[in-house]
């Protein structure tokens, strides 16, 4: 059968509407991809930004330990351990070079609180207007868990220097407390220490006393030394706490942190 005009202009009508359909679902089928991206996009930035939505939509909370700024220094303490002991004062290690005060080490001053309240309240009844010369010593020769951390502020130091620096502390203490010299037992604090080690402004030591008079050095997290003796532990507290301290408002601030015990 012949084909008119009027067929052949439908044919063709038709033609370009299946046309713009096809190209209408194609946009449609992409308008969709991209709001699925911009869904998915949308949950990940969400993500990201809300760290403490875990996948199970549990919420959690790290807690942040609050610090104490050290002021001649700049240095921050955490106000408490992971093991619960309390920061109970901070300062400063200065050492004299070629007429000059040098900048050693920021510290802090770390102690089971509970044990130095019973330790203070078991000898002394009534709290005193000021810190006694008793009340530092009785923390010098107690078995009290505590520890000082030292921030090295100093970025040229050497652990050849710090075992020197230790060795006559430790020295002067031992002798202001038995009257003696004792070099074989002040070498032990760092004496196992590598001189590989690389001290920077920033790298910490720790040195504990534990149970049973035990004194414990960590560089840098690494265990260097693990030495039992009652002298060392009280000569190393001693030069924190004794008559002729690092850093003197640190100590006052120790004894005044005991007089808050009572």
């Amino acid at each position: 059968m012949p084909t008119t005009m009027e067929d052949v202009t439908a044919k063709i009508d038709a033609v370009e509407i299946d046309s713009k359909s096809v190209v209408a679902l194609k946009e449609k089928a992409i308008e969709g991809e991209v709001k699925t991206t911009e869904t998915t996009q949308e949950k990940t930035n969400e993500a990201k930004s809300n760290p403490e939505k875990e996948s199970n939509g549990a919420t959690f909370k790290e807690e942040e330990v609050p610090v104490e700024v050290e002021p001649k220094t700049g240095v921050s303490f955490p106000v408490k351990l992971e093991d619960g002991k309390q920061l109970k004062a901070v300062g400063l290690r200065k050492k004299s070079m070629l007429g000059m005060g040098i900048k050693i080490y920021g510290f802090g001053i770390y102690a089971d609180n509970e044990k130095l309240k019973d330790l203070m309240q078991s000898k002394i009844a009534k709290a005193p207007a000021k810190p006694t010369k008793e009340m530092y010593q009785m923390v010098i020769d107690s078995d009290l868990g505590m520890m000082m951390r030292l921030v090295i502020v100093f970025s040229n130091l050497t652990m050849n220097m710090v075992r020197k620096n230790f060795d006559e502390g430790l020295g002067a203490a031992i002798k202001k407390l038995t009257g003696g010299k004792n070099e074989e037992l002040t070498k032990k604090i760092m004496g196992e220490a590598s001189d590989d080690i690389k001290l920077n402004s920033g790298s910490v030591i720790e040195i504990s006393r534990l149970p049973g008079y035990v004194l414990q050095t960590k560089v840098k997290g690494e265990i260097v030394s693990k030495v039992e003796s009652e002298l060392l532990c009280r000569a190393f507290i001693y030069m924190y706490l004794g008559d002729d301290p690092f850093d003197k408002e640190a100590k006052e601030k120790f004894g005044t942190s005991m007089l808050s015990l009572f």
